[in-house]
């Protein structure tokens, strides 16, 4: 059940009403809590389901919900005491069903960092694993969002070094790879059902990214030319696009820098 079927349930059963716009509220301070406990399943129909899916839906875990059917019953007590003492074991049980569906990432030799699953995941492990050996050989991953946590991976060090400081407000890229090479900063929109890196969002990560020390390249990444196709038009002019199943590839969108003829293979 999704959470507005469940605070429509509430407020039919317990009369407890619940304004629409707190639905975000709802699932922070009261679904998680259940999840983390044990007491309730995050996705069972689809535990790779994205975290930002408006799909999501919960279900109370078996033990927990027959422990509930015996309130108020001679074998309360019992039974509650049982549940409890094997409570933390449910609880690490579904965490770890929940951590076999994370998107492992590889950033640099031997170290690894795990994503929300889900295309949009998917495509930023291209992004790091795939895109940048190939066209940042040596470069280091900066900051990487994710569905479930914003601020996914974040090297504030590195990048104040480079001259920005950005608080929780800077809507930032989907990934920034800083090229020492170059000296360039990489700022990557990961596209799989909305936002290229369009006219405005070149503009906010101009002005985000205003005191860098690196060069400013701007990347929109998508999983196949299909989609691609759906956002050609939005693509801003000074900007590089990547596409998954080509990744040999990149389109430079100002091909007068690179006007002129292409060697016969």
């Amino acid at each position: 059940m999704g959470i507005t079927p469940i605070m429509d349930w509430a407020r039919v059963n317990y009369k407890k009403r619940y304004a629409p716009n707190t639905r975000e509220t709802f699932r922070r301070q009261t679904m998680h809590q259940f999840v983390d406990a044990g007491v309730a399943i995050y996705n069972p129909d689809d535990p790779a389901r994205p975290v930002n899916s408006p799909h999501a839906v919960y279900q109370i875990e078996k033990e927990a919900l027959t422990l509930l059917r015996t309130f108020g019953s001679a074998e309360w007590k019992k039974n509650l005491l049982a549940y409890l003492s094997k409570r933390p074991t449910l609880a690490e049980k579904n965490a770890k069903r929940r951590s076999l569906q994370l998107i492992p990432v590889e950033i640099a030799p031997g170290r690894e960092i795990k994503l929300s699953p889900g295309e949009h995941s998917e495509l930023i492990k291209a992004v790091i694993e795939s895109f940048a050996p190939r066209f940042a050989p040596g470069c280091a991953l900066v900051y990487v969002g994710d569905t479930g946590d914003k601020w996914g991976y974040f090297d504030n060090e590195l990048l104040n070094g480079l001259g920005v400081a950005v608080d929780s407000h800077g809507k930032m890229p989907d990934a920034v790879l800083f090229y020492p090479a170059k000296n360039w900063l990489l700022l990557v929109e990961s596209v799989t059902s909305h936002g290229p890196m369009d006219a405005k969002r070149h503009r906010e990560l101009a002005q985000l990214f205003a005191d860098s020390k690196a060069g400013l390249v701007y990347v929109t990444a998508f999983p196949d030319r299909t989609v691609m196709a759906r956002y050609l038009g939005e693509i801003a002019w000074e900007s590089e696009v990547w596409v998954a199943d080509a990744p040999t590839h990149l389109i430079h969108f100002n091909g007068i820098r690179f006007l002129g003829p292409y060697d016969a293979e």
